[in-house]
């Protein structure tokens, strides 16, 4: 009788340690917003407005500006934190959030395609639209995830690759619509900024009714952490109630969208810190969650606001973004089972077809590559005929001589940033054993992009040899820490790709700060971001070919090693590899090469993932003719992107990133669908 007494006096301390420290720092935190910001305001004149307000300026700015924002801080934390333990309770995953599962990025694509297409319904209906988009999202992610039978990193890459999709769609509305959706860059890096009283007003009714529909339906929470069939015999339904809980979480995420814009990693953090103190039952965790998360928003948007005192404007997103990654990296070193994570990670996309000879292979893509290239030189703005193309091409009399002249280069920078994206892929997925891997997964495309960004926005004047100098460096700090961070673990596959996409938010919450920060002055920085081709010289020539020069025979050499990574890392040490040696080379040269890529073409995604799935197909895993092949591939994808993206809205371009974007998700989502997680690659 004494235990159970002493059990429950805990739980009662717990709970009330909990709420109270939340309420105090909420408290705490209320305040501080309330002071900081571009004008620093005294405690004391923040209290004297709140208990009586004046006709002054400092009062005026407490309440007309500065509350609006905490308060609609408040409600988006708690919203996010409570949205965020009902999807880690229904998928019964750790690492199911609005964001991961892209809810966030189906309800921004909807808003902004609402705010082109029906520009006077969503002013009346932002909700509506941002709800639409949270659904489509979260089921595609789910059930391209597994669904009920979903492992942490399959939903955590499903809803990566839903957001990427999602985020090729919305970069395209931004480019072709930049006037209708010009006011919408600092909106979709996640800002509170408030002008009025509005957003709080048009939020906080649905927040609240939504959050006490969940709190009401705890008791049917609580039963879902049960196993499935025991949760039937208690007569749970628990389809419905799975369904139900989906709902209520995509609803609370899209009303945050809807005001204030995509912001990631609160409902990630704060159900698992709550979690951590004990509790468990749902009628204390999610008003509890509500709370912290509330408190861990506000807390990031004083920081952000702290910071642009010192000048630089800083979205809340972004902040939470730098929060919120080291969180998902230390719940990846802590919290997850290698044993676990390399059985989700070994997957398998399709079986091999019927074989035809390699040199008849090789053959038929060289040939189509060489036509792909040759036809690029003669489509754009203006079509050059074929009669004229060789007299142009190799005269200098012709008609159409410098019009041949600006697109060879362009077209050499797409095949080889094509053929380096490809080889990367592939060595990348051969070292994490995952075909549903590639630079931009791990984390190594952001890395260098945001180093290719700094020198595009911050220091414009620098010679152009800069930029694949930066794009390197920022590949190179982003793949050490990779690699550090999963040193532990013996590079364990998952572990990698997890780590990926912590540094990757990092990496992007850099480039949203960067993008908004030059947007004003240099929307050519964005472009480039999105993966484009255009107006590429002869220095962009020569530095892709020295990647590809230097890089491409010391990946050939070592060619034999790295096909022993097919095997699990036991097998492949009786064989006297040392796995996590070779497995870093291999992902060394994998980042280089797209290192290279990024500094030449920008951030183009999707290529490094089909290209040597495409390939695999015919070839199997024998790494030297894949590489050759991969490398044809993805030099045919990203020249012929190139080509139609200046053809067919001419003169106005189409960044080729976008088009490959556009074409390779469906195809990625579709190898999702049809992928064994349960068997090694092989």
């Amino acid at each position: 009788m004494s235990s159970v007494l002493r059990v429950q006096s805990q739980q009662h301390w717990r709970v009330l340690s909990i709420y109270g420290g939340g309420i105090a720092a909420l408290i705490v935190l209320f305040f501080v917003s309330l002071c900081y910001g571009e004008a620093e305001i005294p405690l004391r004149t923040v209290v004297a407005a709140l208990t009586g307000r004046e006709q002054t300026l400092e009062h005026s700015m407490v309440w007309d500006l500065r509350m609006p924002r905490t308060m609609i801080g408040i409600l988006s934390g708690g919203a996010l934190a409570v949205a965020g333990a009902l999807l880690q309770t229904i998928t019964r995953n750790p690492l199911a959030a609005s964001d991961t599962l892209g809810i966030n990025a189906g309800a921004y694509f909807v808003v902004v395609l609402g705010t082109v297409l029906f520009p006077s319904l969503l002013h009346q209906s932002p909700f509506l639209f941002a709800a639409l988009g949270g659904l489509l999202a979260a089921g595609i992610a789910y059930v391209m995830g597994g669904g009920r039978t979903s492992s942490p990193i399959r939903l955590a890459l499903s809803g990566m690759v839903v957001s990427m999709l999602l985020g090729s769609f919305t970069s395209a509305l931004h480019i072709f619509f930049a006037f209708e959706t010009q006011g919408l860059f600092l909106w979709g890096s996640g800002s509170l900024v408030q002008n009025d009283w509005s957003g709080v007003h048009y939020a906080w009714p649905w927040i609240t009714g939504i959050a006490l529909i969940a709190l009401l339906f705890s008791r049917q929470w609580d039963v879902l952490d049960l196993d499935e069939s025991t949760a039937s015999s208690l007569g749970q339904k628990v389809a419905l109630t799975r369904a139900g809980g989906l709902l209520v979480a995509v609803l609370l995420a899209a009303m945050i969208v809807s005001v204030v814009g995509p912001i990631g990693f609160v409902g990630l953090v704060v159900p698992h810190l709550v979690r951590l103190s004990g509790l468990r039952a749902h009628r204390w965790l999610l008003p509890a969650t509500f709370l912290w998360g509330a408190a861990l928003l506000t807390g990031a948007d004083v920081l952000a606001k702290m910071v642009h005192n010192s000048s630089m404007e800083l979205q809340t997103g972004a902040v939470m973004a730098i929060i919120g990654a080291p969180w998902l990296i230390w719940l990846v070193m802590t919290r997850m089972k290698a044993s676990g994570a390399a059985a989700a990670s070994s997957i398998q996309t399709g079986r091999t077809l019927r074989r035809v000879p390699f040199p008849v292979l090789a053959a038929v893509f060289i040939v189509l590559t060489l036509l792909v290239v040759i036809g690029s030189t003669m489509f754009g703005g203006m079509r050059i005929p074929p009669a004229e193309l060789l007299s142009s091409l190799f005269g200098s009399d012709g008609l159409y001589s410098a019009l041949i002249q600006l697109r060879i280069p362009r077209t050499l920078v797409a095949a080889g940033a094509g053929a380096a994206l490809a080889i990367s892929g592939t060595l990348i997925q051969l070292a994490v054993r995952n075909p549903l891997a590639d630079a931009s997964i791990v984390g190594v495309t952001s890395g260098a992009g945001f180093g290719a960004m700094l020198i595009i926005i911050m220091l414009p004047g620098l010679p152009v040899y800069w930029m694949p100098l930066a794009a390197m460096i920022g590949a190179a700090v982003a793949a050490v820490l990779i690699f550090a961070l999963s040193w532990k673990k013996g590079l364990n596959p998952s572990s990698v790709i997890l780590m990926g996409i912590a540094i990757s938010a990092i990496a992007g919450a850099g480039i949203q700060i960067l993008i908004v920060r030059g947007a004003l002055w240099n929307n050519m920085g964005y472009i480039w971001l999105t993966g484009s081709t255009y107006a590429r010289t002869w220095e962009q020539v020569w530095t892709i070919g020295i990647f590809l020069f230097i890089l491409l025979p010391i990946a050939w050499w070592l060619a034999r090693r790295f096909e022993l990574l097919v095997f699990d890392d036991q097998s492949a040490g009786g064989f006297g590899l040392s796995v996590r040696r070779t497995r870093l080379l291999s992902m060394t040269i994998g980042v280089l090469l797209a290192a290279g890529a990024v500094a030449c073409v920008g951030t183009v995604g999707f290529i490094g993932l089909i290209a040597p799935h495409m390939v695999r197909l015919l070839t199997g895993h024998h790494l030297r003719q894949s590489m050759l092949l991969s490398a044809l591939t993805g030099a045919l994808m990203l020249v012929l992107a190139d080509t139609i993206g200046r053809t067919v809205m001419a003169p106005a371009e189409v960044p080729s990133g976008l088009l490959i974007a556009l074409i390779g998700t469906p195809y990625f989502l579709y190898l999702m669908y049809r992928s064994n997680w349960h068997r090694p690659l092989k």
